[in-house]
């Protein structure tokens, strides 16, 4: 079992200690479980995001109707459409300058790397989390499943819940990773929820990544 790594550039801080802009080339983590199912679903063509491959996506038609949240760390992930309702473990950078996964060991556990924009803030945030592990599906296996519409809530250590509404789930290589359009900044609160997946085999793992694009809709 190979150490698990999200990949990425160094980053460049903000005065506030918030990342500006992630420039990650994609996640290496290795499936795990058994091989006792088809895998973890995968992205339908029809939700995938419309526009350039290696530009940020445009944020949706109508803008950002509520206001961004001041920076807050992140506490928990619910998606009910998938039966998701984890904690949230705060993830640093390896002396490689990699993204740390959360614990393997625990499968219902999601990553916010510390520094990064938080959830409901104006900039684009990022949740990770293990796609399966030796006992089998783990936090982000239903991911791929995912369609636009449905919903995505981070409580906040403040108090706060920020609401995303997901426009696009695709899955990209792990080897041509597009980090600027999943990681650029819109100009609007945005969400990237981030898991393994494409194919599979025992020997590399998975060969790509599920992205979940997301927008606040609602803060409370």
């Amino acid at each position: 079992m190979g150490r698990d790594q999200w990949g990425g550039e160094r980053i460049r801080y903000t005065p506030w200690g918030a990342i500006a802009l992630v420039m990650l080339t994609g996640l290496a983590l290795m499936r795990n479980g058994a091989e006792t199912s088809p895998g973890p679903p995968q992205p339908a063509a029809a939700a995938s995001v419309a526009g350039p491959r290696d530009t940020p996506p445009s944020a949706p038609a109508g803008g950002e109707p509520v206001q961004p949240l001041a920076y807050a760390p992140a506490q928990r992930v619910q998606i009910p459409s998938i039966q998701v309702d984890a904690p949230i473990v705060d993830v640093n950078l390896d002396p490689a300058g990699w993204i740390e996964a959360p614990p393997a060991q625990d499968p219902n556990l999601a990553g916010w790397y510390q520094n990064g924009i938080a959830p409901g803030q104006r900039g684009t945030s990022v949740l990770v989390g293990h796609v399966d592990n030796l006992a089998g599906p783990a936090v982000f296996y239903g991911l791929g499943s995912l369609s636009k519409g449905q919903h995505i809530e981070v409580s906040r250590y403040d108090d706060r819940t920020a609401v995303f509404e997901i426009y696009g789930v695709e899955v990209f290589a792990k080897n041509d990773f597009p980090g600027p359009r999943v990681y650029g900044d819109t100009g609007y609160a945005e969400l990237r929820v981030i898991t393994c997946g494409g194919g599979y085999t025992k020997a590399d793992g998975y060969d790509g990544n599920v992205v979940v694009f997301a927008r606040l809709v609602e803060t409370r």
